[in-house]
């Protein structure tokens, strides 16, 4: 008799832990702010900022905002609840709030109440749209128009497109926020929960949705997890959400273990590293413009253009021919080409310099005397021989000179007119 009284106890107390998870979970002792700290710190870096104390700054990439990236809304009986794929997401879009740093980015300031999310809601013209809510503000003031959040920290999407679960690929861009934020409303519906003696901002209501997505939305039931974490399954969400007391058991506020200087903490942008990107597309669909007139030289280089142009010297030629009117007005350009065709003809592009001058001396050796004097006819009737003795303008006397272009036998010429001058 005695063994079945205390086996109907085990059993009454064992049914009474089934009927009641979520009580004994919610009313879990002894859980401060140290849980923050020893789970979010693989996580991103905890700093001392001024007047918020210690604060989280995630590692999760430079286009991360809050409520907004890998991650959706699902509707429950406390209204539109964050659900986030980040296994750290349990505390910061739940607990605490965030705020905005322009030389640091986003940073979670952690608090001990649990929220569906902790956002301000508008309502505009076929968009609803949210923003974090700032540290300290209580919902009230959030209603009111004198709590204002930068426009370009909301984001907005088409009514229609609420419900989905890839909802980041339907976000509108910022640049129409100023627009919309003028032609909406806030939406202050909210949710008193009687068992944590709080109240929420519930969202857009569950009816409009419906209606205006085409959609039956089901409400996702929320279970207390006993450790860190949550999970999305069949309708069903288990999250980790303890009742938080500030101070630890020995009455002291815990703090992190690793606290980085606020200094050290360097910003993931994500503008410094689109801009250079979109900086390079416009010059590379220029450059198109400009290789086919030299397919097989550099693109980035225009100084091997010109030197790689001795070894196509029977289709170059031409070319410069056609040029010979500009190029007197541009002798700076000119010059150094010049120099290095010279280079090239003393070592790999003598075949390519003998064909010059087979071609040279019908428009040079039979026209030197009377046309070399004013050059402008020089230059138009030998473009060859002109730039090749552009240098050395000083010397005429290589005007009688076999149409040789090494230097030694102009030399000789030179001493074979100056003893017929004598």
């Amino acid at each position: 008799m005695r063994s079945l009284k205390i086996f109907a106890l085990f059993a009454a107390l064992n049914l009474g832990a089934l009927i009641m998870p979520q009580e004994i979970s919610a009313q879990q002792g002894g859980v401060s702010f140290g849980v923050f700290y020893n789970e979010l710190s693989p996580y991103g870096q905890w700093v001392d900022y001024p007047n918020y104390g210690y604060v989280w700054i995630p590692s999760a990439g430079p286009d991360f905002a809050p409520y907004s990236n890998n991650g959706y809304w699902i509707w429950t009986d406390y209204g539109w609840m964050w659900v986030s794929g980040y296994s750290w997401g349990w505390a910061p879009f739940h607990y605490g709030r965030w705020d905005y740093d322009d030389s640091y980015g986003w940073f979670w300031v952690p608090d001990n109440e649990w929220g569906p999310s902790w956002v301000s809601w508008r309502r505009a013209d076929g968009y609803y749209g949210w923003a974090p809510m700032r540290p300290g503000i209580s919902l009230s003031v959030s209603f009111g128009s004198g709590y204002s959040v930068p426009n370009e920290r909301w984001r907005f999407v088409r009514d229609k497109d609420f419900s989905r679960t890839n909802i980041n690929h339907y976000y509108i861009n910022r640049t129409n926020n100023v627009t919309i934020i003028k032609n909406s409303s806030v939406i202050n519906r909210t949710y008193a929960d009687q068992n944590r003696h709080s109240t929420y901002i519930s969202g857009p209501d569950r009816a409009d949705v419906q209606k205006i997505t085409g959609k039956t939305i089901q409400p996702v039931v929320i279970h207390d997890n006993q450790k860190p974490g949550q999970s999305l399954k069949n309708g069903q969400l288990q999250i980790y959400r303890p009742q938080i007391q500030m101070n630890g058991e020995n009455g002291q506020r815990p703090v992190p273990s690793k606290v980085v200087n606020l200094k050290d903490v360097k910003r993931q942008s994500g503008k410094n590293e689109s801009n250079p990107i979109s900086n390079v597309n416009p010059g590379n669909k220029n450059r198109p413009m400009v290789q086919p007139a030299r397919p097989t030289s550099v693109t980035p280089s225009n100084n091997n253009r010109q030197k790689a142009q001795p070894a196509h010297s029977t289709n170059v030629t031409p070319a410069n021919n056609n040029k010979l009117n500009v190029q007197p007005g541009r002798p700076t350009n000119v010059t150094p080409a010049n120099n290095n065709r010279q280079k090239a003809h003393s070592t790999s592009a003598i075949p390519a310099s003998s064909n010059k001058q087979k071609v040279q001396p019908s428009h040079s050796v039979y026209q030197p005397k009377k046309v070399q004097p004013p050059q402008s006819r020089t230059t138009n009737s030998s473009n060859g021989s002109g730039n090749a003795k552009q240098p050395q303008k000083v010397t005429p006397r290589t005007e009688n000179v076999e149409p040789r272009p090494s230097q030694p036998k102009t030399n000789e010429g030179e001493k074979e007119q100056g003893k017929r001058e004598r």
